[in-house]
């Protein structure tokens, strides 16, 4: 049976019981935003939080190397102790923070706030929040990324007592997104990404005619930096192939089924339209494993030809054609499996001519809401 999940959206917060100084355990807040000492209690949804990601929360617009130093100082104490950035922090801990007193420069140089941006919403409750991400928009911020995903939603909705990524998709795929919206949803959707309790689908559009029986690739994967001399990716991550005695290789399965065979106006190259079920979530699996096999995403700047990747700009794609299509999951507080499917966004669905759209029709997916 399918869950019937009601859409809550825009759920307030209650009001915040005034701080008693008497109780050590009582959240204060004396003065300025960070101008005095503070005392906080971690609640029930915060368990779990390493102790540098729970004070970025808590200290918005601190930058981080500021945060950090106050942690190895020992300014930041958890129940008069000193802690460390990746301390777990547990329910009823008591937090001491510091006054932070930040020098003018360092205000200037501190990062902005990142813009508020919603997203498509698939499916809203009081637990989860699954959004369809457009391509081109990295999830969270880091490498060379101010912002993500994750920072715009906080934004948007300042009200939001937790707001976190369940799992993470390439900058450059679009599709399905799970944010949880409580601790106890978090970790229980990730045990189930963890024990391969999901099911996620991809469409993906790779060069040439893939073979009806190539079915199932298990292949280990193991990361690697791009040498010096390499041009312009010098120095950056890179997924590939390996033994499976390699030190460094982890298992992963890809499952692939041909929906389509096709070719886009104005050229002749045969391309293959499949879907991809993912049993391991490694980084850039399926980009490797289709590109390994002989049949790289059509778009894909770090694992096709450069050459063909500027043919194909021309013919109207200008990014990688891989979209996460489906995902399925049992909801964290029902228990009810959720079945959701995020449609091609525009610009991919724009070329697909009539046969290949005709195709995807044919694989309805059953919904979870009204």
């Amino acid at each position: 049976m399918t869950a019937l999940v009601k859409n809550i959206i825009g759920a307030k917060q209650g009001p915040a019981a005034a701080p008693n100084p008497a109780d050590p355990k009582a959240p204060t807040d004396t003065g300025a935003p960070h101008s005095a000492i503070k005392f906080l209690t971690v609640d029930a949804e915060s368990a779990g939080q390493r102790l540098d990601n729970f004070l970025f929360r808590h200290l918005k617009g601190v930058p981080k190397t500021h945060v950090y130093r106050i942690i190895r100082s020992g300014e930041v104490r958890i129940n008069k102790g000193r802690a460390q950035a990746e301390t777990r922090i547990e329910v009823g801990d008591v937090l001491r923070l510091p006054p932070i007193r930040i020098s003018p420069r360092a205000e200037e140089g501190a990062a902005p706030p990142a813009p508020a941006r919603e997203f498509p919403v698939l499916l809203e409750d009081d637990a989860v929040l699954a959004i369809d991400k457009p391509a081109g928009v990295a999830v969270h911020g880091g490498s060379g990324v101010s912002f993500g995903v994750i920072e715009q939603l906080r934004t948007a909705r300042p009200a939001a007592k937790f707001l976190e990524l369940v799992h993470r998709l390439d900058r450059e795929t679009s599709g399905i997104l799970l944010v949880a919206k409580k601790r106890s949803a978090l970790v229980a959707l990730q045990d189930q990404f963890r024990e391969r309790e999901t099911g996620k689908t991809y469409l993906a559009l790779v060069e040439g005619t893939w073979p009806a029986n190539k079915k199932v690739l298990d292949a280990p994967l193991a990361k690697y930096l791009l040498p010096d001399g390499s041009g312009a990716g010098a120095g950056e991550r890179r997924v590939r192939v390996v033994a499976k005695d390699h030190p460094d290789a982890m298992r992963a399965v890809t499952l692939v089924r041909v929906l389509a065979r096709l070719s886009l106006p104005g050229d002749a190259t045969p391309l293959s339209l499949l879907a991809v079920t993912i049993k391991t979530g490694r980084t850039h699996q399926i980009r490797v494993h289709l590109a390994s096999a002989g049949h790289p995403i059509a778009g894909d700047d770090k694992y096709g030809e450069s050459e063909r990747q500027r043919a194909l700009q021309k013919l109207g794609l200008k990014r990688m054609f891989l979209h996460a299509w489906r995902l399925q999951f049992n909801h964290p507080a029902s228990g009810d499996r959720v079945a959701l499917q995020a449609g091609l966004p525009p610009e991919l669905h724009a070329l697909m001519p009539p046969a290949a759209l005709e195709a995807l029709a044919q694989h309805p997916v059953a919904t979870t809401h009204d």
